[in-house]
């Protein structure tokens, strides 16, 4: 009877702890799904103000691979 009380009393305390462990780690993926979001908007309005390029390095071959984005916005000149 004790041991029953024991082992639901465990069961218990494990099942908080592992709900305690999602809470947080859903908290930290919401917090670098806002960092994300954050980077991404940063550059959009960069490259909304001027040109942008991207330097990438092909990881196969060592190649670098330049990407040019642009907006619709025509650049007057420097700031």
């Amino acid at each position: 009877m004790v041991s029953q009380d024991k082992s639901r009393l465990g069961k218990h305390v494990n099942q908080d702890r592992e709900a305690g462990q999602l809470v947080r780690r859903l908290d930290m993926l919401d917090e670098r799904l806002d960092n994300i979001d954050s980077i991404v908007t940063s550059l959009i309005e960069r490259v909304m103000a001027r040109p942008l390029i991207i330097e990438v390095t092909c990881p196969n071959c060592g190649q670098i691979i330049q990407i040019n984005v642009t907006a619709g916005v025509r650049v007057r000149g420097k700031e």
